[in-house]
């Protein structure tokens, strides 16, 4: 069994990019953890703590439906990660790191339009460089509907798929719980369009539903 992080710039990011290949590690047995880096709410108009606390009820929903172990928030400015020294979110990353010993990461692609996104991606890189007994093997980048599609100098071109046939309703009905997040059809951020993208990557490697990954880094193991 593995020790598997999802670092998200946002509550709601990690069902997005990863819910149902979340449900399938812990149906497999491993313990997923997942570390939010803002509250995903801090730009906009009128939030306040009860709107903060509120995104954390639906992300814990959401990560009792998946099967997640553990959620941690951290308090970066939502949509100005850019306005903190990289540094700072490294030493926040590394702590994190260190203290669950994860084998897998899961995390953002460095082309997003998102800025939170971008410096997500740059500080797990940073905060992960290779060492001697470094437990992190695998890192992985996800995509994010209504942001990786719209990296045009850097599209997204997945190199790993996992087949989700099996757990996409689970994918969905924690994204319901997001339900703030979700807009009608055709909006990038609707149920119709997450299952499209989901078929859309089955029907790349001939499987019914798949997440898309590109693999950052794998360091193959002795079994």
């Amino acid at each position: 069994m593995n020790k598997v992080l999802i670092i998200a710039a946002h509550p709601d990011d990690e069902v997005l990019g990863c819910g149902g290949t979340i449900a399938n590690h812990t149906a497999k047995g491993d313990t997923v953890h997942v570390l939010f880096m803002t509250n995903g709410l801090g730009s906009r108009v009128e939030s306040s703590s009860e709107d903060v606390l509120n995104r954390q009820s639906m992300a814990y929903q959401s990560a009792d439906i998946l099967g997640v172990k553990s959620l941690t928030f951290l308090d970066f400015p939502d949509n100005s990660m850019d306005s903190i020294p990289l540094l700072n979110v490294v030493k926040k990353i590394e702590e994190e790191v260190n203290n669950f010993q994860p084998e897998i990461i899961y995390t953002h692609y460095i082309g997003d339009l998102n800025i939170d996104h971008q410096i997500t991606h740059k500080a797990v890189m940073t905060a992960c460089r290779p060492q001697p007994g470094f437990c992190v093997k695998e890192i992985y980048s996800f995509e994010i509907l209504s942001s990786t599609e719209w990296s045009m100098d850097k599209p997204f071109t997945p190199n790993n798929f996992v087949e989700i046939s099996d757990t996409l309703k689970l994918k969905i009905s924690a994204m319901k719980l997001y339900k703030i997040e979700l807009r009608p059809s055709p909006h990038a951020r609707s149920i119709e369009s997450i299952k499209a993208l989901a078929q859309y990557r089955g029907y790349s490697v001939g499987v019914g539903f798949a997440e898309g990954f590109m693999v950052v880094r794998m360091l193959l193991r002795d079994n």
